[in-house]
């Protein structure tokens, strides 16, 4: 058989590919070792894209998750601008796009997820930017400049962070989307609104109950137009609705999919020696044994160890409770457990709606913490979590 052999290839070049092999070297530190990402450049950290990149806080060269000396010193074979386009999981062999054939012991899927696209006339206009990658960063960071004007599709993560950032770079923003509030997923409606009034309050303009049904090209700029009527002269136009999970070498392969890639508690696929990671594998979350796909950091950062681990024979659960975080002007949180705004919450503060904890009830039980403008505190409420404490109980009134 052809093709080049090693002991782990790794497919994805994002924080859980770069995690993972980190992981097999934490066991296994002389098997071979391959990491093939589709960017033309080494891991990096994501959110910094939509925070310190653009408040100067955080340096291009900072956001790199390992420079080239740690994959080299630790003998892992780097292949990054290389995407790999099929995979045999009887040969156990991978293919990437021009023609290359890798063999491998295991396997780790860690392909992420691509921007959903405006399903719009004008959505895949060039210059339309579905913000997710460096290199979107790099293609807008030099033409951004003070009084230009950016239209910002989608209230969620993605765009309220990059709204918050643009506005703080004196650009005039507007954002559109179509729920009562940012974030609606995860605020109850009184942080919600509380965040609305903010973004109005910095100079942002907020059509909410709105979206997009048409974009124009006109010369260097955009016109956007809205289901409620409005018409957006703008210099650039920023979506950010989400994304959806690669799996398509999965489902090509054969293997179980779902919401993503469907794994074990080992992250094991249905093929014993093919795992996958990050924000392409749904999983049984065992605090709740619900099926989840977790699309933030701190998971691709813990879930692509462990399944580095796992692949290098460490057999460890994957059972870690993951937080995230934002900062939105002043109001910065973090969070961790279920946060769903659907859930009964309840809120305890220092200042209504900028400072304190909002718990995420069920039957009375605390499944999830917000903790607005409280830091140091997501290790204490994990633990409330996996114990079950109801919010009576919960031991974290002095930090309010």
């Amino acid at each position: 058989m052809n093709g080049t052999k090693y002991d782990y290839v790794i497919i994805g070049g994002g924080l859980a590919g770069a995690s993972a092999a980190e992981g097999i070297r934490e066991v296994d530190t002389k098997g071979s070792v391959l990491l093939i990402g589709s960017e033309p450049r080494l891991p990096y950290h994501r959110p910094p894209l939509t925070k310190g990149l653009w408040s100067g806080k955080k340096k291009l060269e900072d956001i790199f998750v390992r420079n080239e000396d740690f994959y080299t010193g630790q003998n892992i074979d780097v292949r990054h601008g290389v995407k790999a386009i099929s995979l045999d999981p009887t040969a156990k062999s991978v293919t990437d796009g021009d023609g290359r054939e890798y063999r491998f012991g295991k396997l780790l899927l860690a392909t992420g997820g691509v921007p959903n696209r405006l399903r719009i006339p004008g959505g895949d206009l060039e210059g339309v930017i579905y913000y997710r990658f460096l290199d979107d960063y790099l293609n807008l960071s030099p033409l951004v400049k003070e009084g230009k004007s950016v239209v910002v599709i989608g209230g969620g993560f993605i765009g309220t962070e990059i709204a918050a950032a643009l506005c703080q770079r004196n650009l005039n923003v507007t954002m559109v989307f179509p729920e009562t509030y940012p974030c609606s997923r995860i605020f109850p409606g009184s942080v919600g609104i509380h965040v609305l009034e903010e973004y109005r309050h910095r100079g942002i303009t907020v059509l909410t109950g709105d979206a997009p049904s048409e974009i124009e090209k006109r010369n260097i700029s955009f016109l956007v137009k809205t289901n409620r009527g409005q018409t957006l002269d703008t210099d650039f136009v920023i979506a950010g609705i989400g994304i959806t999970p690669s799996a398509e070498l999965a489902q090509a392969a054969g293997l179980a999919v779902g919401d993503g890639i469907t794994v074990n508690s080992f992250l094991q696929t249905s093929h014993p020696d093919i795992y996958a990671a990050g924000d392409n594998a749904q999983f049984t979350e065992q605090q709740f044994m619900t099926a989840v796909r977790v699309e933030h950091w701190d998971n691709a950062l813990n879930q692509g160890k462990c399944a580095g681990r796992n692949m290098a024979g460490a057999r460890e659960p994957y059972a870690y409770m993951s937080y995230f975080f934002s900062d939105l002007f002043d109001f910065g949180y973090e969070a961790v457990g279920r946060i769903d705004s659907r859930l009964e919450t309840h809120a305890d503060w220092q200042k209504e709606n900028e400072k304190g904890i909002v718990y995420y009830l069920m039957d009375g039980v605390i499944h999830g913490m917000l903790m607005c403008n409280v830091w140091g505190k997501v290790d204490a409420a994990r633990i409330s979590i996996q114990n079950n404490v109801s919010r009576a109980q919960a031991d974290l009134r002095e930090a309010v």
